[in-house]
């Protein structure tokens, strides 16, 4: 046993992106979360952590939020930073309060939120698939978000921005959360024209 630790102390060092890379390979966080109301499992921010943490090896994970306006909404914005010291990966979620949430408060409201984007900011960089999630049951097609995405990628020009962002405004069978994701897709595509 002796050797065996001696020897893993001898690997070498694994760069940033060869442990994200492990880390998704390796990571496996169930469902341990029941929804009585709805009948459905799923998993928490707290779930994705706990499965995370052993496969850190010497890397650590931040989490923030922070609010941010987006046309006439506030939204929690949840960065994830992995590092390892040398280099960093990051990556976030949008999610929006609702304005009224029977038995919360505004305080608790906020944290739901927070814990929320934070699941999927979580989700992201560690390519973990909730797109059959029942609590994504609502939202349109992951597919046809990025269908969307890369269609209009692929078609964007100076002059037609302000006629995606209306189309973004005014396409029907889209929530509010991917709106939003398509408008910060557009805004970032803008600046790489």
């Amino acid at each position: 046993m002796v050797k065996k630790v001696i020897e893993k102390k001898l690997l070498p060092k694994e760069n940033l992106y060869q442990a994200l890379a492990r880390i998704q390979r390796d990571l496996k966080a169930p469902k341990n979360q029941h929804n009585d109301f709805g009948g459905f499992d799923y998993r928490s921010c707290e779930d994705i952590l706990e499965a995370v943490k052993p496969l850190l090896n010497g890397c650590y994970i931040t989490l923030t939020d922070e609010m941010v306006n987006l046309g006439e909404r506030y939204y929690v914005k949840a960065t994830v930073v992995l590092a390892n010291g040398d280099e960093k990966i990051q990556g976030c979620a949008f999610a929006r309060e609702q304005e009224i949430r029977k038995g919360m408060d505004l305080a608790q409201i906020t944290g739901a939120v927070s814990s929320y984007a934070r699941k999927y900011a979580l989700n992201g960089l560690f390519a973990i698939d909730d797109a059959r999630d029942a609590d994504t049951k609502h939202a349109k097609p992951v597919k046809t978000v990025q269908a969307f995405v890369m269609a209009m990628k692929k078609s964007l020009t100076k002059k037609n921005i302000e006629e995606w962002e209306k189309k973004i405004k005014k396409t029907s069978g889209y929530d509010d959360d991917n709106r939003a994701v398509m408008l910060r897709k557009l805004e970032q595509f803008t600046k790489d024209l």
